[in-house]
């Protein structure tokens, strides 16, 4: 079973069974069971971080450049302090892909990279910390904006 990335930002994620879960026969439960992760709740970054990877398998892993960074802390802080439309703040990009690329590398640090990146921005563009659920939520959409333009 593979994650699943619903609209509204939240996963369904496959969960295996415990070692010790049973059914009301009392016989041991072996099938995948499945739940939604929204973005702010546990687990919620690291299970973005492997939708993302499951979407691209071939795709190397994800470099950080200093560009890339500056576009990305632009276009998040767009999106979350100006309300600017996802593709609005897209089509403002000079370079999509390390964009991309730097925001997947945010993803992949987890959430202390991802309340890392939200202070940063704070320091960088300004305005109100963005909550890093919030932060997280944007980065999902703007890769999803970005990977289906590069289609």
């Amino acid at each position: 079973m593979s994650i699943t990335r619903h609209d509204d930002g939240s996963l369904t994620v496959p969960v295996e069974p415990g070692r010790h879960d049973v059914d009301a026969d009392g016989e041991a439960i072996t099938e995948i069971g499945s739940m939604v992760i929204r973005p702010g709740e546990g687990g919620y970054n690291e299970a973005l971080a492997e939708w993302e990877n499951e979407q691209h398998p071939d795709r190397a892993d994800a470099v950080s450049t200093a560009s890339g960074r500056e576009h990305a802390m632009t276009v998040v802080h767009a999106i979350a302090q100006d309300s600017s439309p996802v593709g609005d703040a897209v089509d403002g990009l000079d370079d999509p892909a390390a964009c991309a690329d730097s925001l997947r590398h945010v993803l992949v640090g987890g959430t202390h990279a991802v309340e890392a990146f939200a202070n940063e921005i704070a320091d960088a563009e300004g305005g109100d910390l963005i909550p890093p659920h919030t932060a997280t939520r944007i980065i999902g959409e703007v890769l999803v904006e970005i990977d289906a333009r590069s289609v």
